[in-house]
């Protein structure tokens, strides 16, 4: 009897969440958003010398003026710059799925923050520069278009799989509520590994809330494989940071070791290299989570809460 009621409280308490997220992103989805996709990446690849004069009025944040006209043209006129663009072309000619996701994510931004107001949004091509693949300012959003035509892409063949793994485009929105979550941090200089992997753990937290329609695996930027090791371990992973003191040590090692993009984490242990990269900011993601799971505050309050205080109230049990 004590079991049933158990099972029905439970199901109740589900029931109310699911209908409580259900209503928010119902609100969040009648958000009326004015969004057009500039393709200047088209635009520059066909502009000619009569019609420059009007494209760099057009976009003029997008010219150094430094650059004449008879530089523009040898680089429209590029082989490779001409590759990119037809290539570009291809994958994009229909712009209508990446489009809904951006409309999501700005919907998502103006319902936690009523100041956001809908920038423009360029398109662009931008020789690969994966490590620059999106750029945000309040009045601007830049998207180098040629960073997600594909993991396999011939164009990427030169490229680490870690990295080609998410030059796709599923992940626009993703490294889009990545751009902004940064943005809205401004965290200044993070001197403790702990203070490393909070940061990240609150980047994010921020992407569940901007982006609940995309996967853990696409907000982390990991493979299905990878989430689930990452889950699998967690308990190891969280033993490890603690008995080797780690949390607390001022050691850039520790940053290239399990922060920062890499093939695998350095545990400096056999299993190394069945673990994904950036790990740390895995566990920093899951303190976070369980800290809003037992504190009631805004997505703003949570952004500025001091990193010990996070720490010391987030009652985090790794998974067993």
């Amino acid at each position: 009897m004590y079991k049933q009621l158990s099972c029905f409280i439970i199901s109740i308490a589900l029931l109310c969440s699911c209908t409580k997220t259900t209503k928010i992103e119902q609100e969040i989805e009648a958000i009326p958003i004015d969004l057009t996709i500039e393709r200047f990446d088209q635009d520059f690849a066909n502009a000619t010398l009569e019609t420059l004069p009007k494209l760099k009025k057009q976009y003029e944040f997008m010219f150094s003026k430094k650059d004449n006209d008879s530089v523009l043209l040898k680089k429209i006129n590029d082989s490779y710059t001409q590759q990119l663009s037809a290539e570009v072309k291809k994958k994009f000619s229909n712009i209508q799925e990446v489009k809904q996701d951006i409309e999501l994510v700005f919907k998502h931004l103006k319902y936690y923050d009523n100041s956001f107001n809908t920038p423009r949004v360029v398109s662009l091509t931008d020789y690969v520069d994966y490590r620059n693949k999106v750029f945000v300012t309040d009045s601007v959003v830049l998207i180098a278009l040629d960073n997600y035509l594909g993991q396999d892409h011939k164009f990427y063949s030169g490229i680490y799989k870690y990295i080609a793994q998410n030059l796709r485009a599923s992940q626009i929105a993703p490294d889009l509520a990545f751009a902004f979550a940064e943005q809205k941090l401004q965290q200044h200089v993070r001197k403790t590994f702990l203070e490393e992997i909070i940061y990240y753990g609150k980047i994010y937290y921020f992407m569940d809330i901007i982006i609940p329609f995309k996967t853990d695996e696409e907000k982390i930027g990991y493979t299905p494989k990878q989430l689930t090791w990452a889950k699998t371990n967690e308990t190891n992973i969280w033993t490890y940071f603690v008995e080797n003191e780690l949390f607390y040590k001022r050691d850039a090692k520790l940053i290239s070791r399990f922060i920062n993009p890499a093939p695998f984490s350095r545990f400096n242990l056999e299993l190394d290299k069945e673990s994904p990269g950036r790990i740390g900011r895995y566990i920093g993601w899951q303190i976070v989570r369980s800290y809003m799971k037992h504190n009631t505050i805004s997505l703003d309050k949570l952004l500025s809460t001091d990193t010990e205080q996070l720490f010391n109230n987030a009652k985090y049990k790794p998974r067993r």
